[in-house]
């Protein structure tokens, strides 16, 4: 370890958290019993940050001193993608290293069995000591009832308010470290992990270290089965934000938005008004969360550090995906707008050369890939993702399937009345819809539309007729809109039937309660249509 990056971090703890003096160096040999070509492999991560916060400009709104030293040493990859956002079909599509439509992971109800098989499971069998942290969230089974009727739901003939609000709460007061206590008993566990245990162990480790930050909070004044949508944060994280750099994003009027994202507007609560400082607070809030978030990353670098662990560690840091932060005229995710839908991926280690920035679009998908590449194990059949490393190191040639110069996203879960796909390539975003023909596609040329304020879909029919060609050789999109229909009527009848007498009113009581009160006979009349399939 060099002593420029030992001043680095004890210098960032001190302005972040406090005076580090208890946390020494005793030397730059790593401790533990890792060969060079098995190092160990941490990834830490969180929930809904917005990858464009890791390069400039967006860097220079809020003080992320450990992402920036990741990126600094490391490399930062410029264009990353989620491959679904929304939670659980994320980091399903991260652990099974397979695009969503092949694991049927459809929405945060539906995802991945409990027996499947990660890349760490691998890891573990050829020799790792595996451990995981904190926010799992890709098995089947989670999230409130409120979630999973919403996505099963969304192709019904109705309009309903689905989440809080979006607002903010100031908690604490300057010297509030620790908002999201929850997170930071995740981070004390992972650090002390890595000091007490990680250093000693005679085989190389993988740890998995997940963070709920800077998600927002769950709204408590809207009952149990709310939404996330207060930005909570101190006036401690608060000072890290560059305010004057905080802006407010434009909005295209209702007249001009796509019919999908109206609707997602409207169910997220955010189609009333919104005053300038609104809008300001919310992001500012958000990006102070995001601060919070780094600090933890911060901690599990300072533990790799103290246990003379870096030189030996390969380092990711990710998120699940973004978050709109009332960008297009919502908040949340759900979206494949680029607040939503672009993640950041941070890599530090051996072989990874320093302060390297990687253009090539890349996705969740490829870390299953790169997993098993570090430690040396022959990749599986029928992965969607590619290994990482030959972007990360010059000594690391391609092999096998060559990368595409695109990657893919989709979208099946609620909030959205149509299953969405996206596929991103160098210039171009194009997002098509359900069968792609009752829906109509967007179009964005990211080289000179970064807010995607222009949709040039109806303008470009050749270069939309290109790319949907393209998208249909990845993904049957139709058959597989089709498919989720079926699996959203079916999971929904089969609920109606479980609650017998008590469905009227365990359906008019989700967090859709206060419109469905206005006409619950029409709303379950529409319901009856659409499983009729009128």
């Amino acid at each position: 370890m060099s002593k420029t990056f030992a001043a680095f971090l004890l210098t960032q703890a001190a302005v972040f958290l406090g005076s580090p003096e208890s946390r020494t160096v005793t030397g730059s040999a790593p401790r533990n019993g890792t060969a060079a070509l098995r190092p160990n492999i941490v990834l830490v991560m969180v929930d809904s940050f917005d990858g464009r916060l890791t390069f400039e400009p967006g860097n220079k709104t809020v003080l992320l001193p450990y992402i920036s030293y990741m990126r600094e040493q490391g490399a930062v990859f410029l264009n990353s993608y989620t491959n679904s956002p929304i939670c659980c079909p994320s980091r399903a599509a991260m652990w099974s290293g397979r695009f969503v439509h092949l694991t049927e992971s459809w929405n945060n109800y539906k995802c991945l069995e409990e027996n499947y098989t990660t890349w760490m499971d691998l890891l573990r069998k050829r020799g790792y000591y595996t451990k995981k942290l904190g926010k799992l969230d890709y098995r089947s089974g989670g999230h409130t009832v409120s979630n999973r009727v919403e996505a099963w739901t969304r192709d019904v003939d109705f309009l309903l308010r689905q989440e809080g609000r979006p607002v903010t709460n100031l908690t604490g007061d300057a010297s509030t470290v620790r908002v999201m206590t929850e997170d930071w008993n995740t981070t004390d566990s992972a650090s002390h992990w890595i000091r007490r245990s990680a250093a000693a162990l005679a085989q190389p480790f993988a740890l998995y270290v997940g963070l709920n930050l800077p998600h927002p909070y769950l709204t408590a004044s809207l009952g149990r089965t709310a939404g996330g949508s207060t930005f909570r944060t101190s006036e401690f994280w608060l000072k890290k934000v560059s305010h004057h750099l905080v802006t407010v994003p434009t909005w295209l009027p209702f007249s001009r938005m796509h019919q999908v994202d109206f609707y997602s507007t409207y169910t997220k609560n955010c189609s009333s008004n919104f005053t300038e400082q609104e809008l300001k607070d919310i992001r500012t809030f958000y990006y102070a969360m995001c601060a919070e978030a780094d600090a933890m990353l911060g901690e599990i670098l300072l533990a790799l550090r103290d246990s003379q662990l870096l030189s030996s560690t390969v380092l990711l840091f990710t998120s699940d995906h973004g978050e709109l932060a009332m960008e297009h005229r919502q908040f949340y995710k759900m979206s494949m707008y680029e607040g939503s839908s672009h993640v950041p991926l941070l890599v530090t280690g051996p072989r990874v050369r320093a302060g390297l920035q990687v253009p090539q679009p890349v996705s969740l998908v490829d870390i299953y890939p790169t997993a098993l590449d570090l430690a040396g194990i022959p990749l599986p059949g029928g992965l969607s993702g590619h290994s990482l490393l030959p972007l990360l190191s010059r000594d690391t040639p391609p092999k096998g399937r060559p990368r595409p110069t695109w990657v893919l996203s989709e979208f099946h879960g609620s909030d959205v009345n149509a299953s969405t796909y996206m596929l991103r390539t160098e210039q171009w975003k194009y997002i098509a819809y359900a069968d792609g023909i009752s829906v109509p596609p967007q179009l964005f040329d990211l080289s000179s539309d970064e807010e995607e304020l222009r949709d040039l879909a109806a303008e470009l029919p050749g270069v939309c007729g290109r790319l949907d060609g393209l998208l249909r050789a990845v993904v049957d999109y139709p058959a597989v809109s089709r498919a989720v229909r079926r699996y959203n009527r079916r999971q929904f009848l089969s609920w109606r039937r479980s609650l017998g007498a008590a469905y009227a009113r365990t359906i008019a009581g989700l967090r859709w309660h206060r419109d469905w009160q206005e006409d619950p006979a029409g709303y379950e009349a529409a319901i009856d249509r659409w499983i009729a399939g009128a």
